[in-house]
């Protein structure tokens, strides 16, 4: 956003200048306010609309414990950083605001004593000079904390600003006039983590070779020309952890359903997943997938019983397709999406079995299914690796898909099992009233950390997919 300053300047008239700001666009409107009601993620909160000027929607019935999550939210680079927050509260019992930076117990960006204004939409603004040295894009937590058990203050929107150093155009020396940040840093902050893990390329290529050396097992009892296997995994656990978006901090996601690995959380890595017990069958898949969870009515419903993860080949010639390392990690899909795909025909649930689907919900967003059906979705991951990277920045970057003949880019010219969760839900003549802990329908996505113990996933690839039949979960023709 453009902000406009006026910066005083030592024996000339006042000067107006522009300088460019910028604060989470997805989430701030043209006067840089980040509104509360646009999280990213949040533990209590509840929107309701603002009985004041230029209403629009507020955030309330916040607690002691509750909080709001905002991601790529610009803290600038120049000058003393200020954070404002806009409040109401018809609580005499008060509480205090905090904003912490990367996680719920994060770094302090600033903290607010709040007590009784007045009502619960009597607003005050309260504003504190930031004592961070932290700059650029950062997540940011707003962090209730209180004495009492009730809710204690709604919150409208924060803001954070920076006094500018600017360049005048016609002052006396044509130099500049700046406010220096106080704490600033004495050295440069540590290089940021560039988020390109990688293999070790020397094993890699030597468990390549190996691999390919592999004699696959003589096909027997006729089975259907299918490059496929496939794991069969149960719920295992609900929590707010995504251990690929936000390793290492507890509650920052949306709610997911988790299959497959039962010690999965925030803190999760490749030995502690290998080390952990599963749902799957077979039992040498220690590999953690998860999902949004699903609501109907504000009521979680997991999917009936077992989620099947297929493990083919799209490629013409399978032959080449080889096992993913162990620890790379992937996702599919985007919790932002909510709407539909251009063409209407992706990103889509379905009805599963006879009868099929026999309408749609009022909001046209999910299938009525007949009796003898039930409600499907089915999420396939890339199967084009970068051969380097186990994983990227945004997740996607170094996992690439095949073009129409099924040949892998040469950006990315590994070919890997193509993953393939399909999940049914209890669910058929009644579907209204379906959320997602992302939103809805359209933000279905997916994650995939592999843990499979190598061995087991060399022999599937190898007999399986390589040849291009099909096989069970145990690994057989």
């Amino acid at each position: 956003m453009l902000a406009l300053l006026a910066v005083p300047v030592v024996g000339a008239v006042v000067t107006t200048v522009i300088v460019t700001t910028s604060a989470g666009a997805e989430q701030s409107d043209t006067t840089g306010l980040i509104q509360a009601e646009a999280w990213s993620g949040q533990s209590g909160a509840k929107t309701e609309n603002t009985g004041d000027t230029g209403g629009g929607k507020n955030v309330g019935w916040l607690a002691n414990g509750d909080w709001m999550r905002y991601d790529a939210i610009d803290l600038g680079s120049t000058g003393p950083l200020t954070a404002s927050v806009r409040v109401a509260a018809a609580s005499r019992a008060g509480g205090t605001v905090e904003l912490h930076a990367g996680s719920q117990t994060g770094e302090l960006l600033a903290s607010y004593p709040v007590n009784y204004t007045g009502g619960w939409q009597t607003w005050t603004t309260k504003t504190a000079v930031s004592p961070t040295a932290l700059t650029g894009p950062q997540t940011v937590f707003v962090v209730l904390k209180s004495d009492q058990a009730g809710d204690f203050i709604n919150i409208n929107w924060l803001q954070f600003k920076r006094t500018p150093t600017a360049t005048v155009p016609g002052s006396p020396t044509g130099g500049t006039t700046t406010k220096p940040p106080t704490g600033a840093p004495t050295s440069a902050p540590p290089p940021p983590q560039t988020g390109w893990p990688t293999v070790d390329p020397a094993k890699q290529a030597a468990d390549t070779a190996a691999f390919f050396a592999r004699k696959p097992k003589p096909i027997t009892n006729n089975p259907v020309k299918v490059p496929e296997f496939n794991a069969q995994c149960t719920v295992s656990h609900h929590n707010n952890d995504d251990p690929i978006v936000f390793p290492g901090l507890a509650g920052a996601a949306h709610n997911h359903t988790f299959f497959g690995n039962k010690t999965t959380n925030a803190a999760s890595t490749t030995e502690s997943l290998f080390a952990g017990a599963t749902t799957c069958n077979p039992s040498g898949d220690h590999s953690a997938y998860w999902i949004p969870t699903l609501y109907q009515n504000g009521k979680v419903v997991d999917p009936k019983g077992a989620v099947t993860v297929y493990y083919g080949s799209r490629l013409k010639d399978p032959s080449k397709t080889q096992p993913f390392p162990l620890g790379l990690r992937m996702i599919t899909g985007d919790a932002k999406t909510q709407t539909d795909t251009p063409d209407k025909q992706g990103n889509h649930f379905w009805c599963a079995g006879i009868g099929g689907a026999t309408g749609r919900t009022p909001d046209g967003e999910y299938p009525v299914c007949a009796p003898t059906a039930e409600l499907v979705r089915q999420i396939t991951f890339p199967d084009c690796w970068d051969g380097v990277h186990l994983d990227s920045p945004n997740h996607k970057d170094h996992m690439a898909n095949g073009d129409y003949t099924g040949a892998c880019p040469k950006s990315h010219p590994v070919p890997i099992p193509s993953v393939s969760f399909v999940i049914a839900y209890p669910l058929n003549t009644n579907t209204t009233g379906i959320t997602l802990s992302s939103g809805n329908g359209y933000s279905m996505h997916a994650d995939f950390f592999n843990a499979w113990e190598p061995e087991e996933l060399a022999r599937r690839v190898r007999d399986c997919l390589d040849q291009g039949y099909k096989c069970n979960s145990a690994g057989n023709f």
